[in-house]
């Protein structure tokens, strides 16, 4: 049996940046064994299997794993699958704008696709989350030392550290600027011995409030015990995080806030997420996040009967 895939890169509108992420549009009929086979053929941080529906036209069922393991959510599968969709003509495009829904492991999720002459340009889907927020910290000099940076880098002006969870732990860090964010490296000696194991988090959202490209509002990075050193990785699943956090602090005006976070550089596969959040300071916060992509290849994969 034959089936279609297609590598998109995702949260870009520009080829060789952003997460590349495979997307099989029709995967009617593959077992769960091959899927994992397959996803760890693909070799990508995410692939993703798409099952249709007989409930409605605009709803598919989406299956998301990594090389090593199936994932309930993720974030950039769902902007790829919904450009291939619509790349591929498997979701009609008629409209400016066309809802869909694509269902993962954790339920379904309302995802909008904007369009241009029938061409996907600009995807966004919709989450509601519950934020716990600790506003316990190592000290300054701990987060200098397992960061190799240096104490007068870090913000406390308008941010300060703090550990945010919307269903895992992420010690969020603010410094001054971009530079500092680009060259930190992670110390695993110095974490060891300072108190952040204690706090449940193993990995650290860095972030500064400057950028040197226009689209973005805010640079951020991963780093942490189980990051390799000179790692990138992709932050789309830290942003729920980062949006509470951002909420938590009493300069942060109610109301609907739209802004962009980037990740990396010009040199580095960059990405740029863009976020609007409804902040009414409620328990649930509602978030929708967008972003753009470029297809990267696609091909056919013979499958033995």
């Amino acid at each position: 049996m034959k089936y279609d895939y297609y590598i998109a890169d995702v949260f870009t509108t520009q080829l060789f940046n952003g997460a590349q992420i495979a997307v099989f549009p029709n995967a009617d009929g593959l077992s769960d064994t091959t899927m994992k086979l397959l996803a760890k053929e693909m070799n990508l941080s995410e692939t993703v299997f798409v099952f249709h529906t007989k409930q409605s036209d605009n709803k598919r069922l989406m299956r998301v794993f990594s090389p090593k393991k199936e994932l309930d959510f993720a974030g950039h599968p769902i902007i790829a699958t919904a450009y291939i969709l619509g790349c591929c003509g498997d979701i009609p495009l008629t409209k400016a704008v066309t809802d869909i829904v694509l269902e993962q492991n954790v339920g379904p999720i309302d995802v909008s696709i904007t369009a241009v002459d029938g061409k996907p340009t600009f995807v966004q889907f919709a989450r509601k989350v519950v934020s716990i927020i600790d506003r316990f910290a190592p000290t300054d000099e701990e987060l200098a030392s397992f960061l190799s940076i240096k104490q007068s880098e870090l913000d406390h002006k308008k941010y300060s550290p703090r550990l945010v969870s919307c269903g895992f732990p992420y010690l969020i860090v603010p410094v001054w600027n971009y530079e500092t964010v680009r060259q930190a490296k992670f110390n695993s000696a110095a974490w060891s011995q300072s108190i952040a194991p204690q706090t449940a988090a193993q990995e650290i959202l860095l972030f500064a409030p400057k950028t040197p490209f226009v689209d973005s509002d805010f640079n951020a990075r991963l780093l942490g015990p189980h990051i390799g050193l000179y790692d990138d990785p992709p932050i789309g699943s830290a942003m729920p995080a980062f949006a509470s956090y951002l909420c938590s602090f009493p300069h942060t005006q109610k109301g609907t806030h739209a802004f962009a976070v980037d990740r990396g550089d010009a040199d580095s596969r960059r990405s740029v997420i863009n976020l609007e959040m409804d902040n009414k300071g409620h328990e649930q916060l509602a978030l929708r996040v967008g972003g753009g992509a470029v297809l990267f290849a696609q091909g056919t994969i013979d499958l033995p009967d």
